[in-house]
């Protein structure tokens, strides 16, 4: 990077090759807002990104105090990049809080810039401040720049006719303003969403864009900075590209998964952090065939979607772990039935409401086995935002080839961070239709057509499909056991052993159809294999890439496929003489590969509500090899 300090008179932006730049204030600040917002330009930009929402835990925590914070992060550069960063170059700190709780992240030397109007006695001790930081030279070793942002907001929007109250509002704006123009992010964006936005309150877009006008012009005017910084566009391959995050990417696989197979969808929901939006975006898009239901609880939720699959529907409910835990009755229910049913898991810190805005990855263990008997379910996970699109296709994919539950694993840092996505054209996409049985698939003792629901695909062992109401089609079902093939139910301890290995054998099968693991790094001669599954993918990727910097040897496997495993991955992991796995848990992947393979699978874990950075794995990974 340049470096910051360089003076240039005639205020030519100074170039940078990347900057991570975080907002922090008080929940009701906007920061959210301003992050997005500050995003959304640099991705229209052609910068790549990556985004770190921070939410508070408490949706109405106390104004002014640390547990009100409202952080995000966003790290913008000329090249790729696959994390949000480690630590930010840049703190926009709204208010003595934020300063307090964000301030240890912020690098040595970076650049602070403080709403000093929050910094009055009230606020100070709110924060847990028994003095003024900005006045006690603890704050020396940074470039700090005082600025009061809700005074100079106040007297930009006063010609308008805004109260006060009102006024102070749109401060958020103004420091948007003013980081646009430190790094040169182009205005229209932000202001055509301005008036998209609020152009129903005519008097509120008019207060926000004065705002962010006037925060725009004093970094042009004001003799504070030497100069703004410049992050030139990322080089990308052709194509139409749009700002993503995690639970926007799997609405709209979903919503593809239904053009692709020619179903219509359903989703059964009921709201829970952080799986909500993909409630809501789905709901948007009822032209596509969308179906959803906000049902009253989330056993209701699964019980409509498994209805809806039994009509002939691309069913799907969405959740976060506790109500992965109320719907693991249905999801064995959808076992016995051999139904396709798309469950999505967007984890969160558990146990029980435990971090319910903040991220983890603890669910895995329940995803493989928290059910009822011997059920199970092929378990896919997403690794980046964008990559929920396709899994939600490939989870579609497999539940109606394979007529079986699928559970898809993301988390709160995938579902609300974002990144650039190019838009795929259909012919990119598989085709995933099916064909419902419409005629009898057996003939009685006495020589007369009729149709067994069990009567399994030889390649596949999939059931048929058909739809009720179809004429000589009409057939149970339930949760009771079936007799192979008839569907009958029946008690028979013989015929319950074969369905229970029918069933573990169609999932087991689905190895079969599934990419195997693809390596990343010195494949040849490896000292250090790092198997990492979900929303690790960023972090192990930059850590290993600093490991090789430093001259040593070390190769990623990332998994996309948790259950069935990929066919490659036992002879992949017995092959280095180590192997270790970052998880957001207490090594759940790890306990999992050392059953199964028998190797020393040695686990990272972290169990924070945040993610991993590249640093803290660099670390391990260079521990791990020296040891």
């Amino acid at each position: 990077m340049a470096d910051p300090t360089t003076t240039d008179t005639d205020r030519t932006p100074v170039e940078l090759d990347r900057v991570i730049i975080r907002f922090a204030g008080d929940s009701g600040d906007g920061m959210q807002l301003t992050g997005e917002r500050f995003t959304a330009a640099s991705a229209l930009f052609g910068n790549d990104l990556s985004t770190l929402p921070e939410f508070p835990a408490e949706i109405r925590a106390p104004a002014g105090t640390l547990a009100g914070v409202s952080a995000f992060q966003v790290h913008i550069s000329d090249h790729e990049i696959t994390t949000p960063g480690d630590a930010p170059n840049v703190l926009v700190a709204m208010n003595p809080a934020a300063l307090r709780s964000e301030l240890h992240r912020l690098v040595e030397g970076g650049t602070l810039l403080v709403n000093t109007d929050a910094f009055d006695e009230r606020n100070l001790a709110k924060a847990g401040y028994d003095h003024d930081p900005l006045g006690d030279g603890s704050l020396d070793h940074m470039s700090v720049y005082e600025i009061p942002m809700t005074s100079l907001t106040k007297d930009a929007v006063a010609a308008l006719g805004v109260k006060p109250r009102d006024a102070e509002r749109s401060k958020n704006f103004f420091a948007l303003g003013l980081i646009s123009w430190m790094y040169t992010r182009p205005e229209g964006p932000t202001l055509a969403w301005i008036d998209e936005k609020f152009g129903k309150v005519p008097l509120v877009a008019a207060a926000n864009r004065a705002a962010f006008a006037a925060g725009h012009a004093f970094g042009e005017t004001c003799e504070l900075f030497d100069h703004p910084y410049a992050v030139r566009p990322a080089e990308r391959p052709a194509g139409t590209y749009t700002n993503i995050t995690g639970n926007v990417a799997m609405a709209w696989g979903l919503v593809a998964a239904g053009q692709l197979s020619g179903l219509p969808v359903f989703l059964g929901s009921y709201p829970i952090t952080p799986a909500s939006d993909i409630l809501h975006e789905l709901s948007r898009h009822k032209n596509f065939g969308i179906r959803t239901l906000q049902a009253e609880d989330e056993i209701a939720g699964i019980g409509s979607a498994l209805g809806a699959a039994f009509g002939g529907h691309l069913a799907v409910t969405t959740t976060s772990g506790p109500g992965i835990a109320l719907k693991s009755e249905t999801m064995g229910l959808a076992v016995s039935l051999e139904l396709p049913l798309v469950i999505v898991d967007i984890q969160r810190g558990g146990p029980s409401t435990g971090l319910p805005t903040k991220t983890e990855q603890a669910d895995l263990l329940q995803a493989l086995y928290g059910r009822h008997g011997e059920s199970p379910i092929p378990v896919i996970s997403a690794h980046t935002p964008a990559n929920c699109f396709d899994v939600a296709i490939e989870a579609a994919r497999i539940a109606l080839k394979y007529r079986t539950p699928v559970l898809v694993l993301s988390d709160g840092y995938l579902a609300n961070g974002s990144e650039p996505w190019r838009i795929p054209s259909a012919s990119e996409l598989p085709d995933i239709s099916v064909e419902f049985t419409t005629e009898p698939n057996h003939v009685d003792s006495e020589g007369n057509p009729e149709f067994w629901p069990y009567l399994r695909d030889p390649d596949t062992l999939a059931r048929p499909w058909a739809i009720p109401g179809t004429p000589g089609l009409e057939h149970r079902i339930g949760g009771i056991e079936k007799a192979d093939g008839a569907g009958n139910i029946s008690y028979d301890p013989a015929n319950h052993e074969r369905m229970i290995h029918l069933r573990a054998e169609k999932v087991a099968g689905i190895a079969n159809d599934i990419p195997p693991v693809e390596l990343i790094g010195d494949v040849e001669d490896a000292e250090l294999l790092v198997v990492g599954w979900g929303s690790t993918w960023g972090a192990i990727d930059g850590a290993a890439n600093r490991v090789r910097a430093r001259g040593r040897r070390i190769v990623h496997a990332h998994l996309t496929h948790l259950n069935p495993f990929p066919q490659n991955l036992a002879e992949i992991v017995s092959r280095y003489p180590r192997v270790v796995v970052p998880e957001l848990n207490l090594g759940q992947l790890s306990r999992v590969l050392r059953a199964e393979f028998l190797v020393d699978a040695r686990s990272i874990t972290k169990v924070q509500g945040v993610p991993f950075t590249a640093g803290e794995l660099e670390i391990a990974f260079l521990k791990e090899l020296e040891s």
